[in-house]
C-alpha cells in the first residue's frame, strides 16, 4: 500500500515539474506570451448570429487595398493578440485596427466578400494593407494560384 502511495506522489510531482519546465522553455522561445494592451474584447455573440440579426452596417475604410495571405509556416504560432494563429479560421492582420474588429473584405475583381476578425498586426511588407488567413483569401479569390489581390476593406459598425 505504501509503495502505491509513494508511486502516485512521485509521478504527480514529476508531472508537475515536467509541465513547468516545458512551459518555461516555451516562454523563452516565444517573442511575447502576453496579449497586447489594445486588445478589444469581442462580444460573446458569435459573428454568425450577428449576420442573422442584421443590426449592423459597414463603413468604407479603403478601396484598392493590396491583400495577401499568411504563409503556412505561421500556422500554430502566436499572434500579436496572444491567440494562436489558425489558417483555417476567418482572421486577418492589420497595422491599425484594434484586435477583435470585424471587417468585410471584398475582392474588387469578382465581387466575392468574406467577413474576418482582426487578430494580428501586419503585414510588414511595403505596399500591402492586409493579410488574410488562407481560408479567407481562398474564399474571395478566383485565381487559387495567386497570392495577392486588390480588395475593398469595410469596418462593421453596430446601428
Amino acid at each position: 500500500m505504501k509503495d502505491k502511495f509513494f508511486l502516485v506522489i512521485t509521478t504527480t510531482i514529476a508531472a508537475i515539474l515536467i509541465s513547468n519546465f516545458s512551459f518555461k522553455k516555451f516562454e523563452k522561445q516565444s517573442f511575447s506570451t502576453r496579449p497586447v494592451q489594445d486588445t478589444v474584447k469581442v462580444d460573446s455573440i458569435a459573428i454568425d448570429s450577428l449576420l442573422i440579426e442584421g443590426d449592423f452596417t459597414y463603413k468604407l475604410y479603403k478601396k484598392k487595398a493590396h491583400a495577401s495571405y499568411y504563409a503556412k509556416k505561421f500556422h500554430g504560432k502566436r499572434t500579436a493578440s496572444g491567440a494562436r494563429f489558425d489558417n483555417n479560421k476567418l482572421t486577418a492582420a492589420h497595422r491599425k485596427f484594434a484586435f477583435g474588429t470585424i471587417l468585410r473584405i471584398t475582392n474588387e475583381r469578382n465581387g466575392k466578400h468574406v467577413i474576418v476578425t482582426v487578430t494580428d498586426r501586419g503585414p510588414f511588407v511595403r505596399g500591402r494593407e492586409i493579410d488574410l488567413s488562407r481560408r479567407a483569401f481562398m474564399q474571395i479569390t478566383s485565381n487559387k494560384g495567386g497570392g495577392e489581390t486588390s480588395v475593398t476593406i469595410e469596418v462593421m459598425k453596430k446601428k
